[in-house]
């Protein structure tokens, strides 16, 4: 699949990551089709898409989204509770809860249904990808890969498509120029068995590791910590709840 061709994408599970996704991309140009587990989901999406705090009409209040572009988007979204109308979609983006196997399970039931030249990406936070691709077939293990964006997925910028040995170079090439059509910067990420966690997540988990260390050294106070982060290092919250909190206790 060469990203010339790309036209509809597919996204497996709304929700906040999954919503976010949709979003952007139907704003990119693309038609999009969501699919969740029963109408109540699917309303939730639907309304954080259009009326939520990062959605395409608080995008226009903000004067980053023309009117009748807002009104576009919202038209190119259409919403199931089946997986049939997955089944033409040329790339499909995972966002289901972070479970291995049900994401396994999931993929494996996609194999079945979704042309064999569609490409399959999942938004894990870091589950490595070869696993998640072990029960679909061998022909779609080489357009199997990850694309992890960061939340809230229409205002950050970050992408982390994640390669796998299987992956052939138009693959990889493919999902770059996606992610770059949708307005993201791309960071590509060997895939890495064993191991949990990219490039976001691991230097995070990281430094949430060092922080802690420092709290119960007695170094410093968990707001002291905090006010450092935001304050020498510009960061949006600090890991234990200073302006929000990143982490729920990192």
């Amino acid at each position: 699949m060469k990203f010339e061709d790309v036209k509809t994408i597919g996204c497996l599970g709304g929700g906040v990551m999954g919503g976010g996704i949709a979003q952007v991309f139907a704003v990119a140009g693309y038609e999009v089709v969501v699919r969740d587990i029963d109408e109540a989901a699917i309303a939730r999406t639907r309304h954080a898409i259009e009326d939520g705090k990062w959605g395409v009409k608080r995008a226009v209040e903000r004067g980053k989204l023309a009117f009748d572009d807002a009104l576009a988007a919202m038209a190119r979204i259409r919403y199931t509770t089946e997986l049939a109308p997955l089944a033409d979609c040329d790339v499909i983006i995972e966002a289901i809860p972070e479970n291995l196997e049900l994401k396994q399970k999931v993929f494996a039931e996609l194999d079945e249904v979704i042309d064999p030249d569609a490409i399959f990406a999942s938004n894990t936070s870091g589950f490595c990808i070869q696993e998640l691709a072990r029960d679909v077939s061998a022909g779609r293990k080489e357009r199997f890969l990850g694309m992890h964006f960061s939340n809230p997925v229409s205002v950050m910028r970050m992408c982390e498509v994640v390669w796998t040995p299987q992956n052939s170079p138009e693959v990889i090439e493919t999902a770059r120029r996606l992610a770059e059509a949708a307005g993201k910067e791309v960071s590509l990420v060997r895939d890495t068995p064993g191991t949990y966690g990219f490039i976001l997540n691991r230097v995070f988990a990281a430094a949430a590791r060092e922080a802690r260390a420092i709290v119960e050294a007695g170094i410093a106070t968990r707001e002291d910590v905090d006010r450092a982060m935001i304050t020498g290092r510009n960061w949006p919250s600090g890991f234990f709840g200073g302006r929000g909190g990143i982490g729920k206790e990192w």
